[in-house]
């Protein structure tokens, strides 16, 4: 008798250590769909923005939260709450009925460095703070490491804060101009000039 009791134990103690593994799964997929879906909502929203011929830096102005051209939790909260209280669909995305209802046009755009760094990261990564391709290059601006280390980064760009990559790229624009992004910077630039 005794043999059996000892082993019902282990079975008892493999199913709840399977239960757990299965619960912990489960939590970690949801919070990598939540956290895909907010990446969703920044990237349609950057594309539609951009489309419109305006910079996130403009809708930050009409909705009255600080225009630092960062498509951040800030900006999505602000976005819903405005959906919210003029009846448009709440889903956080930046799209044309919402620039409508904002008032936020083409001529509101200009090629300031925050413009023209959104445009690169948009270019380059559609946004992405965490984008990793693989081919040495990481991050919202696609940093090599030897560019990040040289304006202040540390370890893997990637894994950085989106503000701390912003704040690189700034300095890195200030330095060299558009040049450390010869096809993404081109076209920013491009897209400014044509928008004049």
């Amino acid at each position: 008798m005794p043999t059996t009791d000892l082993a019902v134990r282990p079975r008892r103690f493999a199913a709840l250590v399977a239960l757990l593994l299965a619960s912990l799964s489960l939590s970690l997929s949801f919070a990598a769909d939540r956290a895909m879906a907010r990446d969703s909502v920044r990237s349609q929203s950057v594309r539609s923005i951009h489309a419109a011929g305006t910079t996130v830096t403009a809708v930050q102005r009409a909705l009255g939260v600080t225009a630092d051209g960062i498509y951040g939790r800030e900006t999505r909260r602000a976005v819903r709450r405005f959906q919210r209280s003029h009846g448009l669909t709440v889903d956080g995305v930046t799209g044309p009925q919402t620039l409508a209802a904002l008032g936020v046009t083409a001529q509101d755009a200009s090629a300031d460095a925050a413009t023209i760094l959104e445009r690169i990261a948009e270019c380059e990564s559609g946004g992405d703070p965490t984008m990793d391709t693989g081919n040495g290059y990481f991050g919202k601006y696609q940093f090599s490491r030897a560019t990040w280390r040289s304006v202040g980064g540390r370890g893997n760009p990637a894994r950085a804060s989106e503000a701390e990559q912003d704040r690189r790229a700034a300095r890195l624009y200030r330095r060299e101009g558009t040049k450390p992004w010869p096809v993404c910077g081109r076209q920013a630039r491009q897209t400014g000039e044509q928008k004049k």
